[in-house]
């Protein structure tokens, strides 16, 4: 049982996931209406991350410089990695940091 939630790779972080910028995945979960961005995280690092992943994670956590966004609204109001990410939210993980 888990959460299906959209994730969204934009910014230059796409290119990790095969150029493909839109996902819809089922994150495990305890509960079956929500789970956390420390999950979703952490499922995109064992499941879908398979290349670089030294662009999008710093051991276990997100680089610096990835802005996340759930349902256009900055995670960092909702409380970072401890986020609550319901079904059929939009998780979208952009990079501020692109070449130029």
């Amino acid at each position: 049982m888990g959460v299906w939630i959209y994730l969204q790779f934009s910014g230059g972080l796409e290119t990790l996931f095969d150029n493909v910028k839109s996902h819809k995945v089922e994150i495990p979960s305890k509960r079956p209406d929500r789970t956390t961005v420390k999950s979703v995280i952490s499922y995109i690092q064992k499941k879908m991350l398979k290349k670089q992943p030294e662009m999008f994670l710093k051991e276990k956590e997100l680089r610096p410089g990835i802005l996340v966004l759930i349902n256009d609204i900055d995670w960092e109001l909702g409380g970072k990695e401890d986020c609550i990410v319901e079904s059929n939210d939009v998780v979208l993980f952009l990079s501020t940091l692109h070449g130029g």
